[in-house]
């Protein structure tokens, strides 16, 4: 997508988290600042955060499931179409266990992590997801770069079968 800054230009993954308490976000922002070096955008409203989605390349994204004005599975569905590849894992209360397990196919969800999250389960869970994200991201490079000389192959078949026709 053209305008999107590069993901990782500075090194760092690029991390959206999204939940209408603030104490959440200072709790898991803090946390994964001080374990290790992510870039991190935090909002409490969705639609601030989906603009910042359409306008930065994320590499994954944490999305409460219950929040004011749009619920977390459709937060994370407009993230889905916006940029597929980037992780996506919401956060849910036991008692929204059961949505957030039917909803794992409707936005690709790559994990849920149930409040109170455990800060160990979080960070393997966010390091699993960037793993998961980069390696997906490296089978396309690989893909595009066997497309090209797949291409290449073929032009220099049809110079050869000219050349001798």
């Amino acid at each position: 997508m053209s305008g999107m800054r590069g993901q990782n230009s500075n090194g760092k993954p690029r991390l959206l988290i999204v939940d209408d308490e603030e104490m959440v976000l200072t709790s898991i922002r803090s946390f994964l600042e001080l374990e290790d070096n992510y870039h991190i955008d935090s909002y409490t409203d969705p639609r601030q955060a989906l603009d910042h989605v359409r306008q930065n390349s994320l590499d994954l994204v944490i999305a409460d499931y219950l929040m004011p004005h749009m619920e977390g599975i459709e937060f994370l569905t407009q993230v889905r179409a916006l940029q597929p590849e980037a992780t996506r894992i919401l956060l849910t209360g036991y008692a929204d266990k059961e949505s957030a397990i039917r909803a794992i196919n409707q936005v690709g969800l790559f994990q849920y992590i149930e409040k109170p999250w455990v800060n160990n389960q979080l960070l393997l869970i966010i390091r699993n997801g960037l793993e998961k994200r980069f390696l997906v991201k490296l089978l396309r490079e690989k893909i595009s770069e066997l497309d090209e000389a797949h291409s290449g192959l073929k032009e220099v078949q049809k110079k050869l079968l000219q050349a001798f026709i």
